[in-house]
């Protein structure tokens, strides 16, 4: 993924739910990442093996903050 610019990526699970966020500099560098043949290979091995159902959200982060400050 670091190499269609994502930013960083973290998931986590808990029982049979999953989530991962993924951090992009614009949805250019996330419309390349999804179309690269080796994502596509991974996307079908998912619906296939194990996805019953999934969904994709694409937000824009307008401000991030944390404390300790970073």
């Amino acid at each position: 993924m670091t190499q269609f610019g994502c930013l960083d990526f973290t998931a986590a699970t808990e029982g049979d739910q999953e989530i991962a966020l993924s951090y992009w500099p614009d949805e250019a560098s996330i419309r390349a990442w999804k179309q690269h043949t080796d994502h596509l290979a991974a996307q079908q091995l998912g619906r296939e093996r194990w996805y019953a159902s999934y969904s994709v959200e694409i937000a824009e982060v307008k401000r991030r903050y944390s404390h300790p400050a970073k």
